[in-house]
């Protein structure tokens, strides 16, 4: 055994490889795929960086994301930057994670598609929940900076095209920290009021990281819950955010939704007059097709002698009916002989007919049961006896 030899704990020699390891290294950037991704309830987030031959543990603090934009998933892979360091308690190296970014791809970029496939699942871009944008709105609502680009081509369109149009702006920050909250709250300041009938919400061309807060998902889900319909007109042409996706309408530039919401007076005023001319001929043709129907109607027969065409009407009632009374006299001859006939056949059947050849029916008074044998009587029954003329009722006095 060595004299004076050093031992250490488990937390000095661990203390001390953490120590080794933070001043060796340093900050380093680390490329790998992401696996076993857990965000925990505290805000922070543990994962593992692998390739083909290793795994790295990770840790991702709530300070640092935050401001994380895009979702950090199994399989991505990443770039990241940060400090080698050891966790005391399980004596385990890990990347302490400074900033993290999507390889290949922009981490923007990557945070922009997953937010779009995200919202187009939910419905929020289907075509079905679009609203038409007013034909010459009175008062259209502007969501902008009041000093941008886009807020001053909007006014000099409509001050070209219809000065009359009343424009409402609602200012607000368009870029960096707290625009997000800005734009959501003008919008639903603007509902509120009520005042508008189409909002416009416009800012000039920039960098994805400039439009940023128009793909935000507070922004986008602000813009469905609009009771107005919306006008996105954000950047240039080329340009496509969130908010263009769940508007109901999409603008090229600002310029291009000033021209889309406000027609040409000149244009208005002409087309009225156009229209106008077209009517007045529809109605002098209307009046002098009527007039000469009426001229006809004039010389006919019926206005010059309407007395005449009543007397040819009572007339022909007349011989209606005549001819109604005789077809009833004939079919009333027609029918009297095939009366006549069986009324004979019923009265030569009639059981009572033989009354009047001097016969008699004779009846027990109790039951009515006609006598056909004087053994069907008792002494001292009443009997009736029906006559041709008139009833008799008797007592038996013997059988």
């Amino acid at each position: 055994m060595l004299l004076n030899k050093r031992v250490y704990t488990v937390s000095e020699l661990t203390r001390n490889i953490r120590t080794t390891l933070e001043k060796d290294f340093g900050a380093v950037w680390v490329e790998g795929e992401v696996a076993n991704f857990v965000s925990h309830q505290s805000g922070h987030m543990y994962f593992s960086i692998r390739d083909e031959g290793s795994v790295l543990s990770s840790v991702l603090f709530r300070r640092v994301n935050a401001s994380l934009k895009f979702e950090i998933k199994n399989g991505m892979k990443v770039l990241c930057f940060g400090k080698i360091s050891v966790y005391d308690k399980r004596g385990q190296y890990q990347l302490i994670v400074e900033g993290i970014e999507p390889k290949g791809a922009g981490a923007l970029q990557v945070a922009f598609e997953q937010l779009k496939e995200k919202l187009a699942k939910e419905g929020l871009f289907d075509k079905e929940r679009k609203r038409p944008i007013p034909y010459l709105p009175q008062r259209v609502g502007i969501v902008t900076s009041p000093t941008g680009a886009a807020i001053r081509d909007i006014l000099n369109v409509a001050g070209r095209r219809f000065s009359n149009l009343e424009i409402i702006i609602a200012p607000t920050k368009v870029q960096g920290e707290g625009a997000k909250e800005e734009i959501k709250e003008a919008i639903e300041l603007l509902n509120t009021l009520r005042s508008v009938e189409v909002i416009v919400l416009t800012r000039g061309g920039g960098s994805l990281e400039d439009l940023w807060p128009f793909n935000e998902e507070t922004v986008a889900r602000a813009i469905r819950d609009s009771e107005i319909p919306i006008m996105s007109a954000i950047g240039h042409e080329i340009d496509w955010t969130i908010s263009d996706f769940v508007s109901d309408f999409r603008a090229a530039t600002p310029s291009a939704a000033a021209e889309l919401l406000i027609p040409k007076k000149e244009d208005l005023v002409s087309n009225l007059a156009r229209f106008s001319e077209r009517m007045k001929l529809a109605l002098s043709s209307k009046v002098e097709f009527l007039n000469e129907t009426l001229a006809r109607l004039a010389q006919s027969y019926i206005l010059r002698e309407p007395l005449n065409m009543i007397a040819q009407h009572e007339q022909e009632i007349d011989d209606i009916l005549e001819e109604i009374m005789f077809k009833g006299k004939n079919m009333l001859k027609l029918k009297e002989e095939p009366f006549k006939s069986l009324a004979g056949k019923l009265e030569v059947l009639n059981p009572l007919g033989i009354l009047n050849r001097g016969y008699s029916v004779t009846m027990r008074e109790r039951d009515k049961k006609i006598i056909k044998s004087s053994s069907e009587l008792k002494r001292k029954e009443i009997i009736r006896t029906k006559l041709a003329k008139g009833e008799v009722l008797s007592r038996v006095e013997d059988v």
